[in-house]
């Protein structure tokens, strides 16, 4: 290149710089001047005064929409009467989840290969004498006994009952339980880190002191550590209020493990059990971190652990009370900085640099994480199309329009298009030097079409997209980039938005739907929907993503011999996505990557005749390739919830 070429290079790359920063300044000056006009309605008298009214006003346009989102009445009807049910499906995992005095019976006499001891670790600070008792009563009815209870007590001389009421247990503990009065209240990490000096267990738990434990819980545990050689593990949760556990305000079905979702989100929480192996050579609470110390040690230990065990029970019931965590983040504000601050450690430590961390609107302890783009790989980005001029204009327009990612080629495969203006927008498409044409020749099949671009394509990386299309972030490639650039990654996936702003896609979950072979999660929500607990708020690990907007190496894709072309039309997305899970990689979805999707405009709907037949068939074909990971189900999901529904409502049966 020569010095002017460089030159004009540098001026027209300058000139583009300036021109996004103009756009961004713009509409940071719409937004402050928004927030000065909002600021000013708010303090009005008559808004105040109107408090009830919107209120009102609200309730019947969320009524509205829920019935909309029915489709009709009788939807609406229907899903009411599923969610009244869904409450009373709810008391099972309360006291009547409780074992009888024949299951209590049979599970203590159980002799597991390794009747491994159990240290519970509680620190204790000025509790109240009724939450003291509850807590050591949860830990006496345990019906795996092989336990010890280490209780060191930072509470103060107002408090001195806790010590009475520890030693009165004690004595009818047969020697299980060890109590110590310390000279001065050390916080959270340091109470603990005392707790952990009495223990000799093989394994250690972490529980609060106003808390409940199921009365199975250990059984449960040390029956998944003899099954499956579990080195950490954790179970299901559920917040109560009054005192009655019955009496639930959030039920946490968790996922299993998941790496990227706990870097966002200490998700796994309580009740956290794990070999005191993982702790050689480290500390179990660090006092730098607290606040969010358990959400810095299950970061630690979860990376040392060898088989992390997700028990898919309720077995944990963490007190909402004035001054919990429980109850609100905003008793403990230090907590986001600390869980930042450990999140941040974390990623150092897996080698990342230069990453970003931000709270979202979800919560403030649910993060954004924006990793290093390293370098400017070329994305190419594949498109099949039949004619529909319309729908591949709006689509390839908004990409050459709205992305700031520069280094990508756009290949739309033509197959069997028989309109004048298509062949016309072909012409006019071509004249940008980032768009090709290529022409796929044989009946469609979407696995063949993209594999025939593939083998085409020029970038390190291939960006299945769907003609139906529409960009709305303009960063989308870079919020892909980011992860699928990651050694442990596969395939990326975006959220996606039918036209009226509902979501189309925000990961997949197999077994979901009527077919029982995979389903979109969080299905016609909103799109201000902050879903399952904040779960379309965060990146997070996925079982697939939707191939109508898929990042990944095209090394990968070529490892994998592309999509399965027996899979002509559907489920090809979500077959390689498994595929890439059994090489041991991860599937990301980011909500960050924001699209529309006007979905299968462009080929139909498989609803109908020969179409819904053959997703028949290519349903039983997948059911069949794929029956064992069916049957043990999505790790990302939860056996709790129905797969007759994609809103995560519990299963009703």
């Amino acid at each position: 290149m020569t010095e002017n070429h460089f030159q004009e290079a540098y001026e027209q790359e300058h000139l583009r710089c300036a021109e996004l920063a103009s756009r961004i300044a713009d509409l940071e000056a719409k937004n402050e001047e928004l927030e000065w006009k909002l600021s000013r309605i708010k303090n009005n008298p008559l808004w105040k005064a109107s408090l009830p009214a919107r209120n009102l006003l609200h309730w019947v346009i969320r009524q509205k929409d829920r019935l909309a989102g029915c489709g009709s009445l009788q939807g609406f009807i229907s899903k009411l009467n599923y969610k009244k049910r869904e409450r009373e499906a709810m008391k099972r995992f309360g006291t009547e989840s409780f074992p009888s005095e024949e299951e209590a019976r049979a599970q203590r006499e159980t002799r597991f290969p390794r009747m491994v001891k159990i240290s519970i670790l509680v620190p204790l600070w000025n509790n109240d004498a009724q939450f003291q008792r509850e807590m050591l009563d949860s830990v006496m009815n345990q019906t795996y006994e092989n336990w010890e209870l280490c209780l060191a007590d930072g509470s103060d001389e107002e408090h001195a009952y806790i010590g009475e009421i520890c030693r009165e247990y004690a004595a009818r503990a047969k020697g299980r339980i060890v109590y110590q009065h310390l000279e001065k209240n050390e916080g959270i990490s340091g109470n603990t880190n005392a707790c952990y000096l009495m223990a000799t267990g093989e394994y250690i738990g972490l529980f609060d002191q106003d808390d409940i434990l199921h009365p199975s819980t250990l059984y449960e545990y040390v029956k998944a550590i003899n099954e499956r050689g579990a080195d950490y593990l954790y179970c299901d949760e559920t917040t109560f209020r009054n005192g009655d556990i019955n009496k639930m305000l959030t039920m946490h079905f968790k996922p299993d493990y998941a790496p990227d979702n706990l870097r966002a989100n200490n998700y796994i929480c309580h009740f956290s059990v794990f070999s005191r192996e993982l702790l050689e050579g480290t500390e179990l609470f660090r006092t730098k971190f607290d606040g969010s110390q358990d959400h810095d040690m299950i970061l630690r230990l979860t990376d040392r652990a060898k088989c992390v065990v997700h028990v898919p029970k309720l077995m944990y019931y963490w007190r909402s009370h004035q001054g919990s965590t429980a109850a609100s983040i905003t008793a403990k504000p230090y907590a986001v900085e600390a869980a930042r601050g450990a999140v941040a450690e974390h990623l150092r430590n897996h080698g990342f640099e230069h990453f970003r961390i931000t709270s979202t609107k979800a919560f403030e302890t649910i993060f954004r994480i924006q990793y290093q783009i390293l370098g400017t790989p070329k994305i190419s980005i594949l498109i099949p199309n039949k004619d529909h001029a319309e729908d591949l204009r709006r689509c390839v327009n908004s990409i050459l329009e709205k992305s700031t990612y520069d280094n990508y080629e756009i290949l739309v495969i033509e197959n069997n298009s028989t309109t004048p203006e298509i062949k016309a927008y072909y012409e006019e498409m071509v004249q940008n030097e980032k768009v090709k044409l290529l022409t796929y020749e044989g009946a469609f099949n979407y696995s063949a079409v993209n594999n025939f671009g593939a083998k085409a394509a020029s970038g390190e990386y291939l960006l299945l997209l769907n003609n139906d299309t529409e960009v709305i972030t303009v960063n989308w490639m870079e919020e892909l980039l980011m992860y699928a650039q990651r050694e442990d990654v596969g395939a990326v996936g975006a959220k996606l938005y039918y036209g009226d702003r509902t979501i189309q896609h925000a990961g997949v979950v197999i077994g979901l739907g009527a077919h029982r072979t995979a389903g979109h999660t969080h299905y016609k929500q909103s799109r201000q929907n902050l879903g399952y607990m904040g779960r379309l708020c965060y990146a997070q690990d996925v079982t697939a993503v939707t191939g109508a907007c898929l990042l990944v190496k095209k090394s990968l894709y070529e490892e994998l011999r592309g999509l399965d072309e027996s899979f002509e039309i559907s489920l090809n997305d979500v077959d390689f996505c498994l595929r890439l899970r059994q090489k041991g990689l991860l599937n990301v979805w980011t909500p960050f990557a924001e699209l529309y999707h006007y979905e299968s405009v462009s080929r139909g709907l498989d609803d109908a005749g020969e179409k819904a037949e053959r997703y028949n068939q290519e349903s039983e074909r997948f059911r069949t390739k794929w029956k064992k990971e069916l049957e043990a189900g999505d790790p990302y999901y939860n056996p709790n919830f129905s797969l007759d529904r994609s809103d995560f409502s519990l299963n009703v049966i």
